[in-house]
């Protein structure tokens, strides 16, 4: 390779590190979307605290929202995956209790891209 390679490759490595935070964000966070099989059970604003309930296939899970903020905090499954996500802030993250068959994501203004869907 050539001292002008070189450069090109720098460039492109550097282009390419500047347009990422652009390309794969999802806006500000602004509600938590509670979906029980597929079908949305509830859409909660980021902005006041508020507590519901859901009822999913083994019983009733909790969802806890704080300002800017969203948790799954209590779930009837055996392995509290969901539980232990812990709190979603950002947008596009998910918490997904499978065996109640309940999730929990956050969703921005744009949809973004994640590890799992791109």
């Amino acid at each position: 390779m050539r001292p002008g390679d070189w450069a090109v490759l720098l460039l492109c490595a550097a282009v390419t590190a500047a347009l990422a935070p652009l390309v794969f964000s999802g806006g500000a966070a602004e509600k938590a979307v509670v979906r029980r099989d597929g079908v949305v059970v509830a859409e909660l604003p980021l902005t006041q605290a508020r507590r519901i309930e859901v009822a999913g296939a083994l019983g009733t899970s909790v969802i806890e929202v704080q300002p800017g903020r969203a948790r799954v905090a209590a779930d009837p499954g055996p392995r509290q995956y969901c539980v232990r996500q812990g709190w979603l802030s950002q947008p596009n993250a998910i918490a997904i209790c499978a065996p109640s068959h309940i999730s929990l994501s956050i969703a921005g203004r744009t949809a973004g891209h994640d590890s799992l869907a791109y």
